[in-house]
């Protein structure tokens, strides 16, 4: 049988299961069982490690209650399902039509018995259709009987577990689109309150805004041909953040990295009521020009 969770994927399903309450790694594996009604059932040795590493990347804790360790997830954990809940949605269906692979191949080998059992019957009872029906004759017909209502049971519970898979994956990604729109909300939000925070700031934000933006009239034309130096040399500002595929991410990302180079240059250099005023000029103009800019991308 091939894998039933693709590289990582056990790991993301760790932290839905402990997202929906704490639980002791006993628990998990007994959870993992009934969710492929009873078809997988990973060893402790899969599931401990893994759970032991999520610890260690801070993304969930422990605490010991009756002498067993009970895990629950923590705030980064929640944060990371957040971030895949896409592919969260996408296990789910995974998981699904694992499961109904399973009990298809189940089915056949349970129909594969019940007629390799009614051949034999039927020779038996050829060999013997004068004699009187027996007791292995009684115990046959039992074990088709139990052949066939298994078969039934494990086709009734792979269509159970199916409507429920498809109805958490279709919610899943209804809660990825909500995080999603209040991700959005959020950056804007943050937006809006560092420009004002750049109406309030001083010293060097003009000179900074005005090299990361790349724009704003300078004081004097020595400032602007330093300024214009500054463009060039920080052409691949914050190049280190790479793309995440998120696009509201990635600006609340760079508007972060932006607020704290503004402060920190501020803090160390020095801020006077001449640069106050150069700041907010070179900000107001940066502010229109991406206000701009989101305009023409909606």
């Amino acid at each position: 049988m091939p894998p039933v969770f693709a590289h990582g994927r056990l790991r993301l399903y760790l932290l839905k299961l402990l997202d929906e309450a704490p639980r002791h790694g006993y628990e998990v594996i007994r959870l993992l069982e009934e969710r492929f009604q009873g078809l997988y059932a990973p060893s402790a040795g899969t599931v401990y490690p893994r759970l032991a590493k999520l610890e260690v990347e801070g993304l969930v804790t422990h605490a010991t209650e009756g002498g067993r360790k009970v895990y629950s997830i923590t705030d980064a954990g929640r944060a990371e399902l957040a971030d895949r809940g896409g592919e969260l949605a996408d296990l789910e269906l995974e998981i699904r039509d694992s499961v109904t692979e399973l009990a298809a191949e189940i089915r056949d080998d349970v129909r594969g018995a019940a007629g390799d059992l009614r051949r034999e019957m039927r020779a038996a009872a050829s060999a013997s259709a004068t004699q009187v029906e027996d007791e292995s004759w009684k115990a046959a017909k039992e074990d088709l009987r139990k052949a066939r209502q298994e078969w039934k049971e494990q086709a009734r519970r792979a269509k159970d577990e199916s409507r429920r898979a498809r109805e958490e994956a279709q919610q899943a990604r209804r809660q990825a689109k909500e995080a999603q729109e209040r991700a959005r909300e959020e950056v804007q939000r943050i937006a809006g309150q560092l420009q004002e925070q750049f109406a309030k700031s001083g010293g060097v934000l003009g000179s900074l805004a005005g090299a990361w933006l790349g724009g704003g009239t300078q004081a004097t034309s020595s400032a602007g041909e330093a300024a214009e130096g500054d463009a060039a040399a920080d052409a691949d500002w914050a190049a280190d953040l790479v793309p995440t595929g998120d696009p509201a991410r990635d600006l609340d990302r760079l508007l972060d990295r932006f607020r704290d180079e503004v402060r920190d240059a501020a803090r160390d250099r020095g801020v006077t009521a001449a640069q106050v005023a150069e700041a907010r000029g070179h900000l107001k103009a940066a502010c229109g020009r991406l206000g701009t800019t989101f305009g023409a991308g909606s």
